[in-house]
């Protein structure tokens, strides 16, 4: 990067007295992207913790301000708000504002609507919003609160993008939006996520926190106990846990459906979801769970329906009414979007301009702190109206007082002005509101009104001066504001009452897939090339069945349909499948490979039914191998799990359960060794330890047995042989071997 730098500054030399501007492309990258960083975190992504609004949405409510789309007015096209958020104040796409704007409608995407919407603005289901020009909105009375105290200078002002108009820093807020609506968002290097929360409790935090400027974050919590969702939902992440997640400002906390059991006739009953988590979307969530019920990986639920209208009806019908509704839903709540992870990450603009991840108590202190700052700007604003209405005020009087005079120089004099002033002692202002007073002004109950309009400002200034001058009465005109606001939108009000339920998760042990599935006797077949299916009931193994032309039988035995299938790769990788998910056997069944993801290079070694608590032989081609328990190598996932280590051309070979004291291996050189099988080590993984040493070739086959009763193999016509006389094979593992007894089978197997 420097030598590129050092190239372009000796090219521009060389040109001489070039216009162009040179630096290093490591310093011009880095100063770009850094610039570009703090663009998208202080004007895009991130939230202002004052007013809780980022850019795009603060620019839409002042454009809708100064269209004067009020709560009680009429509605407006979408599509002239976007358009003049755009030209005047935001200059993005249109279809970005526009979203912007459509969210802050949704009721079920903010808690406090912003934005009154008539049209389709969208659904639970994720359906899009209709287009800008068919859509009409106006502000909600909620978004009227955050715009009290615009004309009286109770925020700073910015030019906008072009320096043609101004626009507002921050909005006034009436209330904690930040907390109240959550947001959202991604920038470079950082990311917020906040939930939403109930008003009334967060009025009741700040107003504790304005009496108590040191108030713990567990008083805090005592108000505001957790996030409140505009879709409900309940809780269910500890008291403990949420409290450090306030605490730090980063946290996961647990969001899980409301459900409900209803009866039907003749005993049955079904289970009726009438709450779905924040942000989940209802279409996606019944998909997820119609999938789950067709992979058959929720035996014990038959059907999932929709009956939604205005409200979340999600209906699911157990496959038996013998069915626990609480293994049900338990089971649902951790296969499905039925519960959710939600995590808090309270990063915001603390100052307008510093991002921070801040606690709880610390974004309400940001608020009271802006809201102090917004009422001592009102105040001072309205003194300065009234220092110029009392002047004007004193100056009419003086023109009373003095009535025929004044009347006298207006109509005498050719610069009455001046006049007036040096004459009366009056200044500038007075003498310019007296000159364009109306002639209906003129009679003696104007006089009296002025007299009484000049007291009455003069006890409003006075308290004005009380108030800025005492920071106690500060706080307690903020407190009666906050109180006020409560009244409008707290508990009390249409939709301010607590949504989302606080409650503990039931203490429940997770039931096994496997205890869900009915048992059934199925017989287990698959062909060399690898097809499996699972026939219903126990057949005869020894009749024929029918496989793809070219193909034959490789494995056939009983089983359980809750049984767990292990398929031993050549890779050495352990393949897990249950009987249960096993295509039917009317057809020739599916290909292994698409069940797991077997490389096509890795041949089938082995298939079996895993029996817990049992233990295994396992060995490569190159004559290593170790002992390992079944239950170590059961897979989750379809890639399987490793454990037989192999490389280059060596494969895994053998897989048999140990059943025996001693091990017995014989090479491809015919060579048979006997050792105890306590030198084989007992590993979950790894590439073990050699079991048998070859000159040439490698394993042929390995078996294990109890020395006692003889080592046994079939004779070329079919019977079985065991052969008691061992001491000439048995010797160290690792050792070379003798030759096989007379009568070993020239296949060089052990079975």
């Amino acid at each position: 990067m420097s030598f590129m730098g050092d190239l372009i500054n000796e090219q521009n030399e060389d040109d001489g007295g070039s216009n162009t501007l040179s630096e290093p492309l490591r310093r011009a990258i880095g100063d770009r992207y850094l610039t570009y960083a703090l663009s998208t975190i202080m004007h895009r992504a991130l939230p202002d913790a004052r007013d809780g609004l980022k850019p795009v949405h603060r620019r839409i409510l002042y454009a809708m301000y100064r269209l004067k789309l009020v709560a009680s007015g009429k509605f407006l096209k979408s599509a002239k708000i976007s358009g003049d958020t755009m030209g005047d104040f935001h200059p993005h796409g249109d279809a970005a504002i526009y979203d912007a704007m459509a969210r802050l409608a949704q009721d079920f995407s903010v808690r406090y609507p912003m934005v009154d919407g008539q049209g389709n603005f969208g659904n639970i289901d994720g359906d899009n919003p209709a287009a800008a020009r068919y859509t009409e909105a106006r502000m909600t009375a909620i978004a009227e609160a955050m715009l009290v105290g615009m004309e009286e200078n109770a925020v700073d002002f910015q030019d906008n993008y072009d320096g043609r108009l101004t626009e507002p820093s921050v909005l006034p807020a009436s209330f904690p939006n930040l907390l109240a609506n959550g947001s959202t968002g991604i920038a470079v290097g950082m990311a917020t996520n906040i939930p939403p929360h109930n008003i009334g409790e967060l009025l009741d935090a700040s107003i504790h926190l304005i009496k108590a400027p040191n108030a713990r974050d567990e008083t805090l919590m005592d108000f505001v106990p957790g996030p409140d969702f505009p879709t409900g939902g309940i809780l269910v992440e500890p008291r403990e846990s949420l409290l450090e997640t306030y605490r730090t400002g980063r946290g996961p906390m647990r969001l899980r459906s409301k459900w409900e059991i209803e009866d039907l006739p003749r005993g049955l009953w079904q289970i009726v979801i009438t709450e779905i988590p924040y942000q989940v979307q209802k279409s996606k969530l019944i998909e997820k769970i119609a999938e789950l019920i067709q992979l058959k990986k929720l035996p014990i639920l038959a059907d999932v329906r929709d009956e939604s209208a205005e409200d979340i009806r999600l209906v699911l019908e157990p496959r038996a009414k013998t069915v626990d509704p609480t293994v049900l839903m338990e089971t649902l709540f951790r296969m499905s979007d039925l519960e959710v992870r939600f995590n808090l990450n309270l990063n915001t603009l603390i100052d307008g301009r510093t991002p921070k991840v801040c606690s709880m108590k610390e974004v309400l202190r940001a608020f009271i702190d802006h809201k102090r700052d917004v009422l001592l700007r009102r105040s001072k604003h309205r003194m300065d109206k009234i220092d110029h209405r009392l002047e004007v005020l004193e100056g009419y009087i003086v023109a009373f007082l003095n009535l025929d005079r004044v009347i006298e120089i207006i109509r005498n004099e050719d610069e009455p002005k001046k006049i007036m002033m040096n004459e009366f002692s009056l200044s500038d202002v007075q003498v310019e509101a007296i000159l364009n007073m109306r002639l209906r002004s003129l009679r003696k109950l104007e006089e009296i009104e002025l007299r009484t309009e000049l007291d009455s400002l003069q006890l409003e200034r006075a308290d004005l001066d009380d108030l800025l001058s005492s920071e106690k009465m500060q706080w307690d005109r903020i407190i009666n504001e906050l109180r006020d606001t409560r009244k409008l939108f707290g508990k009390n009000s249409d939709g301010g009452a607590r949504r989302t339920e606080l409650a503990d998760a039931p203490d429940f042990e997770e039931v096994p897939i496997e205890a869900m599935i009915e048992k059934e006797p199925i017989t287990i077949v698959c062909s060399a090339m690898g097809w499996v299916r699972a026939m219903k009931g126990h057949v005869d193994l020894t009749q024929e069945l029918k496989y793809k032309d070219g193909d034959e039988k490789r494995f056939v035995f009983h089983a359980e349909t809750t049984d767990k299938l292990l398929m031993f790769g050549g890779n050495g990788r352990f393949y897990t499948m249950s009987c249960s998910e096993l295509p039917g056997g009317r057809g020739m069944g599916e290909p292994i490979r698409l069940i797991v993801d077997l490389p096509n290079d890795a041949n089938m070694i082995d298939l079996f039914i895993h029996q817990p608590d049992r233990k295994l032989l396992l060995a490569s081609s190159a004559g290593d191998g170790f002992i390992v328990e079944e239950n170590d190598i059961v897979a989750q996932t379809r890639t399987g799990k490793q454990v037989l280590n192999v490389k280059n051309d060596i494969t895994a070979l053998i897989c048999k359960p140990v059943a025996g004291d001693y091990v017995a291996t014989v090479g491809q050189n015919r060579k048979v060794l006997i050792f105890p099988i306590d030198e084989l080590p007992i590993m979950s993984r790894g590439k073990g330890v050699r079991m048998q040493k070859y000159k040439d070739g490698g394993l042929n086959d390995a078996t294990t047995f109890n020395l006692i009763d003889g080592l046994s193999w079939l004779d070329p016509a079919g019977r079985r042989r065991i052969e008691s006389e061992l001491a000439d094979w048995v010797g160290k593992r690792a050792g070379a071997g003798r030759m096989a007894p007379r009568g070993f089978p020239r296949e060089n197997k052990f079975t």
